[in-house]
């Protein structure tokens, strides 16, 4: 089950992930303790493409893209 599945619309390139900074503490699969939900899935989604899979893969920009940024 993805617990994350409702931000992934949402990142950007890089795993990148912009929340609020509402404090309602969330912990993930291993235990750790996060903010709130969007920043425990921002960490998911860094992690995720840090290691070139899932999440980046399926929205990486194209080269010519990339370069204008």
């Amino acid at each position: 089950q993805d617990d994350c599945r409702e931000f992934r619309s949402q990142f950007e390139a890089g795993g990148r992930l912009s929340c609020t900074r509402e404090i309602a503490p969330v912990r993930d699969a291993s235990g750790r303790q996060h903010t709130n939900k969007c920043l425990m899935c921002a960490a998911k989604f860094k992690k995720e493409a840090q290691r070139g899979g899932g999440t980046l893969q399926r929205n990486k920009l194209p080269a010519s893209e990339r370069t204008k940024q």
